[in-house]
């Protein structure tokens, strides 16, 4: 029989009335009412409330110590009954009172108040942080819905296959975390940024279906959707499998993982498709909140015999905003500087649509009648609309106007916050050409197969080829990224030859996946899922290091343990490392 406890705090009820009982857990709350002692009793499951009428059972006794209980449950008076709790009918009278684990007096922050406490005192006492019952409640939801997808994956046929954490470095596009090597001077290993070549490994080693809840390590800076150092995947591969495929098995298992943990609205299978250059165009980024109903307008064309002198020979962007233009002045200022305080552009143009479809505002003198007519007819203006406007060079036109979009999407209250709305990227491209250097690169994962296959690589230009990869987005989060993989060593080589690599480089750097293609590879293709992404979508977390147990700060620091830390010579000797 467990000495400590013979129920958990979440569990009695009315009929447990008159029975016997031990608890144990941490004292969450302690009300002095002069001879009789109530206390709020915590463990993971929830609270009971313990009343006390001996004070000498109080001695030792503060917040967050841990004890053990013995004695009576009882009814509660009506009038004293907590309808917040599960357990509020109830109470425990305490006749046994045992300290298992003192606290000290006085806490760093308090457990209910844990989350408006400055991050790097939370994460420095992160055990204390996590007793707090909303963060605790994220840690158990990743469990469930972690144990949730191993159950959606298997039920699709798919088998789990650990991959290994000691592996090779090789440039996959973030930095490697090193390890030395103690038995091999000079040599080191990698932790996998992403269980890529092991995954193709398998299917070219026979299996049909692999997946595995995948950690991965990148020396990445952090932002809220970013943990530096370590984060976690639902990595995904398929074996004879076509984009296709690969899209139906992530709708299916997002659509049910999404349904099971949350009652906001589902985009339904099949999620929108959207070109990368379309996404670009319309949202001003890859990866979409469709949330928002805004679109961007390209309006280079019908400018281009306008005398309008900041729009001459650049491309130009519009967004149409319904109902704006009775919007206060305030409105328009506080636009106006988040374009140019935090956006960086020269300013922000825009004409509103006033009563009978009369269109007002600087730029409209330099339209003739014709000019105006047209632009309400192309964009079916309406009474009341704002069309804005965006104009800068090419490079940066997009990501400018999605910034704007985004921005008026949550002034105007236009995104819908009870939705959750998926779609895939498609059609990448498959290179790049870097500004500094003129070198052509690949844009993003070098194993993925050539849209044409050796064809395109041959007779097109490099920035022209689409790759077959592919993103999944919800409410502007990229949750996953994927491809159809080139599985053919010929269409590798002349893939890699363009991004300026030989096929020596190729030995060199993929030796195990270049070598493995030439015994007979299955085409294959797949995709990875963000779990902690996900994670806090469904707990509505604004950070992802509020559904991580033990998260790095900012700068990539354990403020817990103390990592990065330094270590002794004799360790340094034995890796053969000296510290320059």
């Amino acid at each position: 029989m467990n000495p400590y406890r013979t129920h958990n705090c979440d569990e009695l009820r009315k009929k447990d009335i008159g029975q016997q009982i031990k608890l144990a857990g941490w004292v969450d709350t302690i009300r002095d009412h002069g001879g009789v002692t109530f206390i709020h009793l915590r463990d993971h499951y929830g609270i009971t409330q313990i009343v006390i009428n001996d004070d000498a059972m109080m001695n030792g006794v503060n917040r967050e110590c841990v004890v053990s209980v013995e004695g009576v449950l009882r009814e509660r008076d009506a009038e004293t009954i907590n309808a917040k709790l599960s357990t509020g009918e109830v109470e425990l009278k305490v006749d046994n009172l045992t300290v298992l684990g003192k606290s000290v007096s006085q806490l760093p922050f308090d457990i209910d108040e844990s989350v408006n406490t400055r991050e790097d005192v939370r994460l420095k006492y992160r055990f204390l942080d996590l007793r707090n019952p909303a963060v605790h409640r994220n840690i158990v939801m990743r469990s469930e819905i972690t144990r949730f997808l191993r159950m959606k994956m298997e039920e699709l046929g798919f088998i789990e296959i650990q991959t290994p954490i000691l592996t090779s470095s090789s440039p996959e596009g973030a930095r490697d975390y090193l390890v030395p090597s103690r038995k091999h001077k000079g040599m080191f290993y990698a932790l996998p940024q992403a269980p890529q070549i092991f995954k193709q490994l398998l299917m070219v080693s026979g299996f049909d279906r692999y997946f595995q809840i995948a950690p991965c390590f990148r020396d990445e800076d952090s932002r809220a959707d970013r943990s530096p150092g370590e984060f976690y995947q639902l990595d995904f591969e398929m074996a004879f499998a076509t984009q296709d495929e690969v899209f139906s098995v992530a709708e299916k298992v997002m659509c049910d993982t999404f349904s099971a943990f949350s009652d906001k609205k589902i985009s339904a299978a099949p999620f929108k498709r959207i070109p990368f250059a379309e996404s670009m165009l319309r949202y001003g980024t890859d990866k979409p909140d469709l949330r928002n109903p805004l679109i961007i307008e390209d309006l280079t064309d019908f400018f281009a015999d306008v005398d309008f002198a900041p729009f001459r020979k650049k491309p130009v962007r519009g967004i149409v905003a319904p109902d704006c233009a009775a919007s206060s002045k305030s409105f328009f200022e506080k636009m106006l500087a988040f374009a140019t305080e935090e956006v960086g552009m020269k300013g922000l143009g825009y004409i509103s649509v006033l009563e009978g479809m009369a269109l007002k505002g600087p730029i409209v003198k330099f339209l003739t009648a014709e000019k105006q007519q047209l632009l309400i007819n192309m964009l079916g203006l309406k009474e009341n609309d704002t069309l804005f406007f965006i104009c800068d060079v090419p490079k940066l036109v997009d990501k400018l106007s999605g910034q704007i979009r985004s921005e008026l999407g949550k002034r105007l209250g236009l995104i819908d916050e009870n939705k959750f709305a998926f779609c895939f990227i498609t059609d990448f491209p498959m290179y790049e050409e870097n500004e500094d250097t003129g070198v052509i690169e690949f844009t993003h994962n070098p194993f993925s197969m050539p849209q044409g296959e050796m064809q395109a690589l041959e007779t097109m230009n490099p920035l022209d080829i689409k790759a077959i990869q592919y993103d999944i987005v919800c409410n502007g989060v990229e949750l996953s990224s994927g491809a159809v993989r080139n599985h053919r060593p010929d269409v590798m080589l002349k893939a890699f030859e363009i991004a300026g690599y030989t096929e020596k480089d190729l030995i060199t750097k993929f030796p195990a996946l270049f070598n493995a293609f030439h015994y007979g590879a299955p085409p294959h293709a797949g995709m990875a899922p963000g779990l902690d992404r996900i994670v806090m979508l469904l707990t509505g977390q604004e950070s992802i290091r509020e559904v991580i147990a033990f998260p790095m700060n900012a700068n990539a620091q354990d403020l817990l343990l103390g990592a990065p830390n330094e270590v002794s010579e004799l360790q340094l000797r034995e890796a053969h490392i000296k510290i320059r």
